[in-house]
């Protein structure tokens, strides 16, 4: 019996159709990933599923039984546990805003105790017990949110683009965390996602959310097989090229984007094919780097999005390549717009879709 089932969902709003006819099944355990450009209808699809908000119309399901919104969800609604994109939390210390969900349950000091030393580890933030919440980072107070959510056991979990505009470090923890509690823990996942990599790695089942509609339903090699106008129209599946790839004697493709653009892959599939680096496994220099990375295009810089610890910049290399680098090294190589670069990757780093 799934955890949660969407039969013919809608949600409307003065003026706009949010969410149409939107059907799915998540079986309980599962990582399921809606994956959408931004005004898709995402966070709306989240809310209705956290019973903060009701249907237009449509039916929603809980462990098979259909949800009555005219009664009190208060105890459905604690076996749920969401992280939203913005992270609001209290002006007090890390341990009072984790431990909050404990204490309105009535659970006694010692086991709010235990528990939050407990769920501080699995976030990797022990030790940050006294320290005040909003003198936190950006991924740091993230952390603490996901510790919220999971000290109260939920039986469900949602997360609203949980790792959006996260620095390299906190997005692999986070990622590492949530693959780890559906894996061990078998907690059911759903989750929103602008990041195909993410949804990929994570997710048992992904769909494909556009103008309020699931155009796709499947398995992440599924729904991205095929480089749509729907894929196009997201803001960060970012480094998706699709090309012809032919298998040297050295047993590596070779993908010709096209007469200027040649990427090397670590693997054999010969053929017209979709593939993307994530930006994070892009190195960028001033001057060429000596390694024994195949995969190397010279470029300038033509965007630049400040994301504080994190410079996320796009480079036209005969291609346009999305490159994400820390403040530090952004300042120490003394970029700017129009900065000539040089942009390094493995053969390894390139993934097939």
């Amino acid at each position: 019996m799934p955890t949660v089932e969407a039969v013919n969902l809608c949600k409307e709003y003065p003026g706009k159709k949010a969410l149409e006819n939107v059907n799915f099944k998540v079986e309980q355990g599962e990582a399921f990933a809606v994956i959408g450009p931004n005004g898709a209808g995402k966070t709306t699809l989240l809310r209705l599923l956290d019973l903060l908000d009701t249907p237009t119309s449509g039916t929603m399901y809980f462990n098979g039984v259909a949800i009555d919104y005219e009664k009190n969800l208060l105890a459905l609604r604690r076996r749920i546990g969401i992280v939203f994109q913005q992270t609001v939390l209290f002006n007090t210390s890390v341990f009072n805003n984790v431990s909050y969900g404990l204490k309105i349950r009535g659970e006694n000091k010692r086991n709010i105790r235990n528990k939050v030393r407990e769920v501080l580890q699995l976030v990797r933030l022990q030790g940050f017990e006294r320290k005040n919440a909003l003198a936190l980072s950006g991924g740091e107070a993230q952390r603490v949110a996901l510790a919220q959510a999971l000290i109260v056991e939920p039986e469900l979990l949602l997360l609203d683009e949980p790792t959006a505009n996260l620095d390299p470090k906190n997005v692999s923890i986070i990622e590492e965390v949530l693959s780890w509690i559906n894996k061990e823990q078998k907690i059911t996942l759903i989750m929103t996602t602008h990041n195909m990599a993410q949804a990929q790695n994570l997710a048992d089942k992904v769909a494909l959310l556009f103008n309020g509609r699931i155009t796709k339903i499947g398995s992440a090699k599924e729904v991205f097989l095929v480089q749509s106008k729907y894929l196009a129209d997201f803001a960060r599946i970012e480094n998706i090229f699709t090309g012809i790839s032919k298998v040297t004697r050295d047993g590596i493709s070779v993908i010709e984007i096209d007469n200027e653009v040649q990427i090397e892959a670590a693997f054999q599939k010969p053929g017209k094919l979709t593939v993307y680096v994530r930006p994070e496994d892009i190195i960028l220099s001033r001057n060429p780097i000596r390694s024994s990375a195949r995969n190397v295009f010279r470029g300038r810089i033509v965007e630049m999005i400040d994301l504080g610890a994190v410079m996320r910049l796009k480079v036209d290399a005969g291609k346009e390549f999305v490159v994400q680098v820390t403040r530090r090294s952004f300042n120490e190589m003394k970029l700017n717009m129009g900065s000539e670069v040089f942009l390094v990757f493995k053969a390894s780093a390139v993934q097939a879709v």
